[in-house]
């Protein structure tokens, strides 16, 4: 994972550079050439920093979880129920509303089967966002508003629901996919994680 307070200033313009590339071209036409288009400085600033396109798309999703962890921590105030529905809703959200974006995003997980570096960037985001997840759910245990659960079972399984929400809505083009999957972690969450008078 990466550090993102280590970033640079140039490395965060390359970064947002990398996301107007993958809105425009998505994963399949994306060069390193079309990510130096949407880049104020040089091409070989980029390739000074990043040797390989693979190389660049790792750190861009070490960027994006850094993202989306400090928009998060940024609402971790409340309740045990009232952060974990907040980590629901953003993970459902997604990390920007963009279609186009959330195309790419889905071609790029699409390679992690046959690409080392991204199936390994993958897994590292998924086991950080599972781990907040649980821990989440284990302050509720303690706090005695959630039953004697397994927080990473429960954990698993809200990332589960919302993994294919959120690629059935990228296939079908609609919210109703994610909509759905809002109410049944609700009702998930009513039947087998809070304690009967929350």
């Amino acid at each position: 994972m990466g550090d993102d307070g280590a970033r640079t200033e140039t490395q965060t313009a390359i970064m947002e550079a990398t996301y107007r590339a993958l809105c425009e071209h998505g994963y399949a036409d994306l060069t390193m050439q079309a990510i130096a288009d949407e880049f104020e400085k040089s091409k070989s600033l980029i390739h000074y920093h990043y040797d390989t396109k693979e190389e660049l798309l790792v750190a861009f999703l070490d960027y994006l979880l850094a993202e989306f962890l400090e928009n998060v921590e940024a609402t971790n105030d409340g309740t045990p129920r009232e952060r974990l529905d907040t980590l629901v809703d953003a993970l459902l959200s997604g990390p920007d509303e963009a279609g186009d974006f959330q195309v790419a995003m889905l071609e790029l997980r699409s390679q992690a089967p046959y690409v080392e570096s991204y199936r390994e960037a993958f897994a590292a985001n998924d086991d950080h966002l599972a781990e907040l997840l649980a821990d989440t759910v284990r302050d509720g245990v303690e706090a005695g508003v959630f039953r004697d659960v397994d927080p990473d079972a429960v954990a698993e399984t809200i990332l589960v629901l919302i993994d294919g929400a959120r690629t059935r809505s990228v296939l079908f083009g609609d919210d109703d996919p994610v909509a759905h999957t809002r109410r049944a972690i609700d009702g998930y969450l009513r039947s087998h994680v809070l304690v009967d008078d929350q």
